[in-house]
């Protein structure tokens, strides 16, 4: 770790991180949508790539970073997540997953990150012989190697695991097994990503049952690439808690003029039930736009529409390496595209605390310091 974002895409150049006078960076920030394949640091990749005898896009980390931004933002999600072979296949042992998550973590502390859910699928990382087990075990071995770093630094950042089955095969049910077994050790939570369309969490009846029977927490990837009714699957068969994109939730919010010209929205059933019952949308604005998700620019994304209509939504990275970002630029896009402030951002930091998945006296807690945090930036 240091001064600046260890290993982080250089920002945009016209992106402003300062907001109101305030350094978005030193805002403390909850993090609940970022894949731990989707953070690794170009220079990581070459090397571990050279260790393991792979070839790589580029040879020099600026211009493989910029290969993964280019190759990501080819408009849809399969195509897009071609991209992870790069990423998946130089994490193949336990010194390499302890590796990057370590510098998961360390990135996270440079950019004001104090809470972040690691997502990952470990059913990709056993090509050279790891276990299950042994691939989550290494995972909370260099989350925890951050962590104490972090600590030495002089911050503080809790970092969990979010245990992810990949919806197009057919080992969820292990997966949720696995994330039971591990509930102790920093799992905190069980995830389904990976193509949307046409495999709906309804095929996951039998992982998504067992995680119920066991109060163990979901959030499902759903209402990125298929619509109202892979969110429906996710809250009925999954009884997901929180949804990761949920762009598509719009078709279930009709915007209307009233007799006297006032533009009022008619929330469905669906939409209703998200929003009354609290359940979180993991919203990753620069993804969306990658990914085809979302069509026009970051105005047109429904993140705005949500907030002004008291969803409890949140803002993500995604994934920073494909997106080329941080959570500190996300929240200065966002707050340039919807002409947010300080307390708008506080808000939706906020929101990512009443999701996260920890007891309630941990998330007051957290609350509490990210509250703090806000203060101290707004006194300078």
């Amino acid at each position: 770790m240091s001064d600046q974002m260890t290993g982080a895409a250089a920002p945009d150049d016209d992106l402003d991180l300062t907001l109101e006078g305030v350094d978005l960076v030193t805002l403390p920030k909850v993090s609940l949508h970022d894949h731990l394949d989707g953070g690794l640091r170009p220079e990581t990749i070459l090397e571990l790539a050279d260790e393991a005898g792979l070839e790589t896009p580029r040879d020099e980390p600026e211009a493989l970073g910029e290969w993964f931004v280019a190759s990501a933002g080819s408009g849809d999600l399969p195509t897009y997540l071609k991209t992870f072979d790069q990423t998946v296949a130089v994490m193949q042992t336990a010194e390499a997953l302890e590796r990057v998550a370590r510098e998961f973590v360390e990135d996270s502390v440079d950019d004001g990150v104090v809470y972040v859910e690691a997502r990952w699928a470990p059913e990709q990382h056993l090509a050279q012989g790891l276990s299950l087990d042994e691939a989550v075990e290494a995972v909370a071995s260099g989350l925890e190697q951050g962590m104490r770093a972090a600590t030495a630094f002089g911050a503080r950042i809790e970092a969990v695991q979010l245990l992810t089955a990949l919806r197009q095969n057919d080992r969820s049910l292990d997966i949720a097994e696995l994330a039971l077994r591990h509930r102790e050790d920093g799992v905190v939570g069980f995830d389904l990503a990976g193509p949307e369309l046409g495999f709906p969490p309804s095929d996951h009846r039998a992982a998504l049952d067992l995680l119920a029977a066991e109060f163990m927490p979901v959030t499902l990837h759903a209402g990125e690439a298929d619509g109202l009714d892979s969110i429906v699957s996710a809250l009925v068969d999954g009884r997901a808690l929180r949804l990761g994109h949920g762009t598509r939730l719009t078709e279930d919010v009709d915007l209307v003029e009233d007799a006297d010209g006032t533009t009022v929205a008619e929330i469905g059933d669906v939409a209703g039930w998200v929003r009354d019952r609290g359940i979180v949308l993991e919203m990753c604005p620069s993804s969306n736009l990658q990914t085809g998700a979302l069509t026009g620019d970051l105005t047109d994304h429904p993140l705005d529409l949500f907030y002004q209509l008291d969803f409890p939504v949140t803002v993500n990275v995604d994934n920073r390496l494909q997106s080329g970002t941080t959570l500190s630029e996300e929240w200065a896009r966002v707050a340039e595209a919807f002409d947010y402030g300080v307390d708008d951002l506080a808000v939706l930091a906020l929101n990512a605390v009443e999701g996260a998945f920890l007891p309630a006296p941990e998330r007051q807690e957290l609350a509490d310091r990210v509250l703090a945090g806000f203060d101290r930036a707004r006194q300078g």
